[in-house]
């Protein structure tokens, strides 16, 4: 009987920790693949009872903030349309994509394209910070942390104003830009290739390609220092002192990094840098009835997976008619993932859908071999099913991930506008068929699924660290804290090669000194002999 009575107060004792351990979350998501993959950290972070709010601009045409969810939206007007935004972006892809113009046409949309996001850009910038009564209602909100992707302009600095603590979601950067200039991540460039993407570039580099890689180093360390002279203006203005991109972005207190050792090549890293790749990977679940037909209808061939992405909407007629042509010509069913024209040379063995379980085709037993664009997201699908790869990257991070694939034996790649029915048929007969790229692939995924804790638990780990401890400064190095000459002992060189100096100059003066003496003593002695 007294423990009957005990019951409600253990109940109650129980609600009380649960919501004592509930957090206040501000997230501010990237675009397309970004908001896919931060969604599910969301989703997460709601079933453990926190709650959530998107901070999301009223031009993002890839977040569906009108949709109702179990977390809330909160929308900031720009001065900017979504359907601009929309075409901005689709015009940047097809710079990359349309092989039909000339190359200095290409040159002057690329460099128009870059105009017009960075007016995008400050767009957000403007509708986020100098928007007071946006500004208030964060505050009064009290939230606990900061949830953010880099690719949504001026978040770090909103975190500034806030006085809140923050975590990153991030890929390693092209030549590790960010993480290396921001983040202080140690890049030695004798065995931390800056740009992959140059097709032979790894972490074993012969001393050419080491002169080389340094090269490239410091190249994109001024390109990136030129980049950002506007934005440093920008943040200048608001912070109303002397501040850079660099300073906000370097005061993230953890950054989860989206990949995993199953895809980077060793190299150091820092304490507050956590690796989570694959956190929105899941088992397969059934395909829709109709589609597992077609899958059944394969027989012992199988199928292939093909998808170039979210914001790859459509290929040029050529283009489509040489990708549909060399499907054609394998034995294996094709799922295609495309809204564009139907291609002429469409086969029988292919089909086209607007969109596709990607997950879950990856998954199933009858998948030989996934053509991707080399997107983060769809690769780690392709490691944690262990599904080999035939890669054809477009533009961002999507040709060093990919040759960081071929590098482990995993993939083949392509140059999209250079490419042939035949090198594409090729390429597939040659993953397919060659069972080293099957091999290679399962002992990533084996490498992958070995890990103490999931992704997604790691990532939900250390958000919740974040808010329990105000931050995680003890895991920010010292190295923040210096000047580029100190944190390459610069002065320390100058100070010991300067007391070396005048050790070496009063030892030649002194030897001068006794050589001149003794020089004059021995005139004297003959002089008087």
């Amino acid at each position: 009987m007294i423990y009957r009575h005990l019951l409600p107060l253990v109940a109650l004792l129980l609600i009380g920790s649960e919501v004592s351990l509930s957090g206040n979350i501000l997230v501010l998501p990237g675009e397309f693949s970004h908001w896919y993959n931060m969604r599910v950290i969301v989703d997460e972070l709601v079933a453990r009872n926190h709650s959530v709010t998107v901070l999301i601009h009223s031009a993002s045409y890839s977040v569906n903030y009108t949709r109702k969810e179990n977390f809330k939206y909160t929308v900031f007007k720009v001065n900017v349309e979504k359907e601009d935004a929309e075409n901005m972006w689709q015009n940047h892809i097809n710079v990359w994509i349309n092989e039909a113009v000339p190359g200095i046409q290409t040159l002057l949309l690329f460099w128009n394209i870059l105009s017009e996001i960075q007016s995008y850009l400050e767009s957000i910038c403007d509708g986020m910070l100098l928007n007071q009564e946006l500004i208030a209602s964060l505050r009064e909100s009290h939230f606990d942390v900061l949830l953010y992707d880099p690719l949504m302009p001026c978040s770090d600095l909103l975190a500034e104003t806030l006085g809140l603590p923050r975590v990153m979601s991030n890929r390693l950067t092209v030549a590790y830009t960010f993480e290396r200039l921001c983040g202080q991540l140690p890049t030695p460039p004798s065995y931390v290739p800056a740009v992959a993407a140059q097709g032979h570039l790894t972490d074993h580099m012969s001393f050419l390609e080491r002169v080389e890689n340094v090269l490239l180093y410091v190249a994109l360390t001024v390109v990136y220092k030129l980049q950002m002279i506007t934005f440093d203006k920008y943040y200048t203005k608001i912070t109303g002192k002397p501040t850079t991109l660099c300073d906000t972005l370097g005061k993230a207190d953890i950054w989860l990094i989206r990949t995993y050792w199953d895809f980077e090549y060793p190299r150091p890293l820092l304490p507050n840098f956590k690796f989570v790749g694959g956190l929105h990977c899941k088992p397969a679940k059934p395909l829709p009835k109709e589609m597992e037909e077609f899958v059944q209808s394969s027989g012992d061939d199988g199928i292939v997976v093909f998808s170039l992405g979210s914001m790859v909407r459509n290929l040029t007629k050529q283009r489509a008619n040489t990708i549909a042509a060399a499907l054609g010509q394998i034995p294996q069913k094709v799922l295609w993932r495309y809204t564009g024209e139907k291609p002429d040379t469409l086969a029988p063995n292919t089909r086209l859908y607007d969109w596709i379980p990607q997950n879950d085709l990856l998954g199933h037993p009858k998948t030989k071999a996934f053509i991707s664009h080399g997107g983060t997201n769809g690769l780690y699908e392709a490691i944690y099913h262990g599904v080999p790869m035939v890669g054809i990257p477009l533009f961002g991070d999507q040709p060093d991930n990919l040759f960081h694939m071929k590098t482990k034996g995993a993939a083949v790649m392509l140059e999209f506008n250079k490419m042939e029915t035949k090198d594409l048929k090729d390429a597939l007969t040659e993953v397919i068929n060659n069972p080293s790229y099957k091999e290679n692939m399962m002992r990533l995924s084996r490498i992958h699924h070995d890990q103490p804790m999931k992704p997604l638990d790691q990532a939900v780990f250390w958000i919740e660290f974040v808010m329990r401890n105000k931050g995680a400064k003890h895991l920010r190095v010292a190295a923040h804290d210096l000047t580029w000459y100190q944190y390459h002992c610069l002065d320390v060189a100058a100070f010991l090669l300067s007391i070396v100096a005048l050790v070496t100059f009063i030892f030649v003066k002194s030897c001068a000194w006794l050589f001149r003496k003794c020089c004059r003593r021995t005139s004297a002695k003959s002089k008087k002999e």
